[in-house]
């Protein structure tokens, strides 16, 4: 009796349990926290946030590999989903259902805006083989500047896998947190008179553009980043079943159930990839630092294409927008709107800051087909 109680004892998380595995719990607790009260990005971070807390409690055996037959652990068999790069392009057909491209196609030139806020991207790129991460590892961690988790995980998984948490975890971080990050450094490059710019009203977008949109971005695209048309090929079908009219039950289903299902499955996944042995490392330190430079960096970079645009079109585009030109959609539009409206009561920035928004979307799935083509 007493040789099974002991082996009971054994058995048990609770004598398993090491110093890094309750740091992980204790991490996960935190961001369970964000997700739940503060409302940081809940339907990814909540998901992520318990994976990491299922992952790192002793004995679960979530994330066994199958071995001689043996069936392996439910995460195990989820996370393939995610390391063969299914999820990411499932989420990209969701978000191309739910996305309106209108406000791009009735203000073309903020597609700009979208493909500056990419610069960061490739700045981050830079500093991270400087830091000493190799070419494919420096891709991974750059792509975080596109303020896009799904794009952020299909690249890591494709060119870093090993860092695969934790650069998903700061993808989503810094998304979560684009209201604080964002507006200092808006303000900091921009006048108060710049800010102040009241946008004239965009015009009316017919169907047949809005059809036509996807088809033609697709075309273009496809041909130049073959690379990129995982991302690229479900964002703009998602958008076609919506815009078409004809594929309502369609649209309706990558835009709830199919996106909700696989958006439970993605964030599951993802926080299994955060075991204490894999995230609490150095290199996770330096991947979230240069997650911060990036995305901050694709923010400036956004605005002070604005700044050019506005003094181009003599003060006719507000540089607020810029900032939506990554593409954290809409979260970094509203906060363009927010902003725009603290220095003036009337300035209504959110349809303007959708048009960057969107092609943010565009740009980052662009900029991981370009290192994709580039580094695999």
């Amino acid at each position: 009796m007493l040789d099974m109680l002991s082996e009971f004892i054994q058995d048990t998380g609770y004598y398993n349990l090491q110093v890094n595995d309750v740091v992980m719990i204790v991490v996960a607790c935190i961001l369970l926290y964000l997700g739940i009260a503060k409302k940081y990005e809940p339907l990814l971070l909540v998901p992520i946030s318990f994976g990491i807390l299922l992952v790192n409690l002793p004995m679960g055996g979530l994330m066994i590999p199958e071995l001689s037959g043996e069936p392996g652990g439910l995460l195990y068999y989820l996370s393939l989903g995610l390391e063969l790069g299914i999820y990411p392009p499932l989420i990209f057909l969701g978000v191309g259902a739910m996305t309106d491209f209108g406000p791009l196609i009735a203000n073309p030139v903020t597609i700009l805006l979208g493909a500056a806020a990419q610069f960061g991207i490739f700045l981050t790129f830079i500093g991270a083989i400087m830091l000493g991460f190799t070419a494919p590892q420096a891709g991974a961690i750059g792509i975080i500047g596109g303020a896009d988790g799904p794009t952020a995980i299909f690249l890591a998984s494709r060119l870093a896998p090993e860092l695969l948490g934790s650069i998903a975890i700061a993808a989503y971080s810094y998304m979560a947190l684009v209201p604080i990050i964002q507006p200092p450094i808006m303000r900091l490059l921009t006048t108060k008179k710049e800010r102040q710019v009241v946008m004239e009203q965009l015009r009316p977008v017919s169907k047949v553009e809005k059809i036509l949109f996807p088809i033609v971005v697709i075309i273009l695209t496809g041909l130049l980043l073959p690379a990129a048309l995982p991302l690229l090929g479900m964002l703009m079908f998602g958008n076609l079943i919506r815009e078409s009219g004809v594929t309502n039950r369609l649209s309706s289903a990558a835009q709830n159930e199919l996106n909700n299902i696989v958006v439970i499955f993605l964030g599951l996944t993802v926080g299994a990839k955060a075991t204490a042995a894999y995230f609490l490392t150095p290199e996770t330190i330096k991947i979230i630092l240069l997650g911060l430079a990036a995305f901050a960096f694709g923010t400036a970079t956004g605005v002070l294409m604005g700044k050019l645009l506005y003094i181009v079109t003599n003060g006719k585009i507000n540089p607020l927008i810029g900032s939506a030109g990554v593409s954290a959609v809409p979260m970094a539009a509203r906060v363009s709107q927010s902003v725009g409206k603290e220095e003036n009561p009337n300035n209504y920035l959110l349809m303007h800051a959708m048009g960057p928004n969107v092609a943010g979307v565009i740009g980052s799935a662009v900029a991981a087909g370009i290192l994709l083509s580039i580094l695999l």
